[in-house]
């Protein structure tokens, strides 16, 4: 009988986050689990799951950008009696599934204002006879801004997990410089490499995007300034004379899509996200785009050259300390959060143009899915 995975993710601004767990969930199936999704944010078309199943709770999203607080998609308040009845909702369905693995993306280091229904998912099972082996899978930068008390919490909630999977390349980026903690969780914490979604679309040896400019902007939501801006900063560009194509995510509003088309010109494409953004970074001369964790770990294992436009507020660090550690080690250029004009992105893709190739550098460890599946094979072997 396959072992049983239960894993727990919430998106609640972009779609970064259900994309890599996606990613993990098909790998742990295909490597012999029997794996239940359980996304609490809101419903994605399209989502490659291989042979994992999916739940979906009743969604809630970010009330804005700040992520400090939550909504349901229509924007109403996550009441107390939403969050009871998805908690129950949460709870006897993972009585049902008596899983072997409990896996949480992000929690308990980040994902904290899922409390109310995560902290009843641990004591269930903690409380279990048999007490399931219980993991948390986390990307390589945390965020930076959590006060020393939210800190200890989240040691202390750590108690009840057996490990920490830390989805990044430590010879590159090491959590210990996002998490001031890390002594006290070391011990239980493995590296994997970073997770990149490289089965879904195998490379097809297609020449689209060749010699051209990528801009993406992740699943769009607070993309709208970079794409705009890209435009702008064509002409002043040392690139201006190359074909750029911006790729709009499915979360970014129609009212500025159709912004976007009516001021692109001649030499510029606008359209919607592809599965074959792999194969565009491996043809483009340079990527620009924001610093989310799935677009950079693809950036650095196909692009050429980059920019990196790193979306941040005063809460939000993680973006831009990825983008910083990239600029630090040569690997890439950047715009900091707050200073995007045309004239500044011009800027940066002249220095990126002017830079080594990314593929002049060491390649990164990206084999995180296949590391997690051995991983857990370990834990629940005899």
């Amino acid at each position: 009988m396959s072992a049983r995975v239960f894993f727990y993710v919430q998106h609640l601004l972009g779609i970064g986050h259900l994309r890599r767990a996606a990613t993990l969930a098909r790998a742990l199936a295909a490597g012999g689990f029997d794996v239940l999704l359980v996304s609490g944010g809101a419903p994605v078309d399209g989502l490659a799951l291989g042979d994992a199943r999916l739940h979906q709770l009743p969604p809630v999203r970010a009330a804005d950008a700040r992520l400090k607080e939550l909504a349901r998609l229509d924007g109403s308040v996550v009441d107390e009696t939403f969050r009871a009845k998805r908690t129950r909702q949460l709870l006897d369905l993972f009585a049902i599934e008596e899983p072997d693995i409990l896996l949480t993306e992000q929690f308990p280091f980040g994902r904290t204002q899922l409390r109310f229904e995560l902290l009843p998912l641990l004591d269930a099972a903690q409380d279990r006879p048999s007490a399931p082996w219980i993991v948390s899978s986390i990307r390589d930068v945390l965020r930076r801004t959590a006060s020393p008390a939210r800190v200890d919490e989240m040691v202390q909630t750590f108690e009840a997990f057996d490990a920490v999977l830390v989805h990044a390349d430590p010879a590159l980026v090491r959590l210990d410089d996002s998490f001031p903690a890390w002594p006290d969780i070391q011990d239980r914490a493995l590296y994997t490499g970073y997770v990149m979604d490289s089965e879904a679309v195998p490379d097809s040896g297609d020449t689209v995007g060749k010699g051209e400019v990528i801009v993406s902007a992740g699943g769009g939501a607070v993309g709208a300034p970079l794409l705009h801006a890209a435009i702008a900063a064509r002409p002043l560009s040392p690139l201006a004379d190359r074909r750029w194509r911006l790729l709009v995510g499915p979360n970014m509003p129609e009212v500025e899509v159709a912004a976007l088309r009516a001021s692109a010109g001649d030499g510029i494409i606008v359209e919607p996200v592809r599965a074959d953004f792999p194969s565009l970074l491996r043809n483009a001369v340079l990527s620009v785009s924001q610093a989310g964790y799935n677009t950079v770990v693809e950036t650095l294992c196909n692009g050429d050259r980059a920019v990196l436009v790193p979306f941040g507020t005063a809460r939000e660090t993680e973006q831009a300390d990825r983008a910083r550690v990239l600029v630090e080690r040569g690997m890439v250029a950047a715009v900091a959060p707050g200073d995007l004009t045309p004239a500044s992105l011009a800027a940066a893709i002249g220095r990126a143009w002017a830079g080594p190739s990314i593929r002049s550098f060491p390649p990164v460890d990206a084999r995180g899915a296949a590391a997690t599946v051995a991983a857990l094979k370990q834990m629940v072997a005899p």
